[in-house]
């Protein structure tokens, strides 16, 4: 069994994964204020809560996009399962071939969740994911990542949209029961997430003219719950992408 952490801006998933079977998945708080011993409660009730002992568990991987808080979570993961933790980051074998200017830019949540659907899914692919900021993945039909784009996330946007409009409060991340907002807070809400589906219908559209192919669509990430039902397009929602692409990378880079 092999425990995988992914820190975003947000939350950290954490989760096990047994062979291609995802054991459990949760989301912690991203906190930059905790300590070491803080994160290692926090791993280890996780693994108690699912009846997951040490012993079982013979590796671990983190993938993180806040480097305030690599080295703390690392070492918290290793204070629990007493080895080793591998960092997905430069010189890890990975098996995906890289097209952007600057490979070291590449966050490496958007890595992980590449080296996942390559694997599941028929390319080409768009991987979408909804978190802090929204990212699309782009990787061609001969498996090649040529790029991405990235946008303000479903919150981040909302919360700008409260911070600089004195009259418009804080609302729910939920769609209204009619596209009409009745009142402001049924506008905002409206607003926000049938802008947000719209805009991912229109860039799969652009991105298939730009590519002159259909795509295969994948979403995930903690906000796609939000967004995907209310897109017109088929998108397969696959919340299991980070875990399996970080439990693929451990296995390569172990030679299992």
């Amino acid at each position: 069994m092999i425990l995988a952490i992914d820190i975003g801006n947000t939350n950290i998933v954490i989760g096990c994964t047994d062979g291609d079977t995802c054991v459990f998945e949760e989301r912690l708080s991203t906190d930059l204020r905790k300590t070491e011993l803080e994160y290692a409660v926090d791993f280890r009730n996780a693994l108690a809560m699912y009846g997951i002992s040490r012993k079982e568990i013979e590796g671990g991987i983190l993938a993180s996009v806040v480097p305030q808080v690599t080295r703390t979570v690392k070492r918290a993961t290793e204070k629990i399962i007493k080895k080793d933790v591998l960092v997905v980051g430069a010189g890890i074998k990975t098996g995906l071939d890289i097209q952007v200017d600057n490979p070291a830019q590449l966050g490496s949540d958007l890595v992980v969740a590449a080296v996942a659907a390559v694997a599941d899914y028929p390319a080409t692919l768009l991987i979408f994911d909804f978190g802090t900021a929204t990212t699309v993945s782009i990787v061609d039909e001969k498996k090649r990542f040529q790029g991405r784009m990235i946008y303000p996330g479903l919150q981040v946007a909302l919360d700008s949209l409260t911070a600089r409009a004195a009259q418009l409060g804080a609302v729910n991340l939920e769609a209204p029961e009619n596209i009409f907002g009745k009142n402001t807070a049924e506008a905002m809400q409206s607003g926000i997430i049938y802008s947000n589906a719209a805009a991912v219908d229109g860039i799969i559209d652009r991105l298939e003219e730009a590519l002159g192919q259909k795509t295969t669509v994948l979403a995930t990430g903690g906000l796609a719950e939000k967004v995907i039902p209310y897109c017109r397009r088929r998108i397969i929602r696959d919340d299991g992408l980070l875990l399996r692409g970080m439990a693929l990378i451990y296995r390569k880079n172990n030679g299992i």
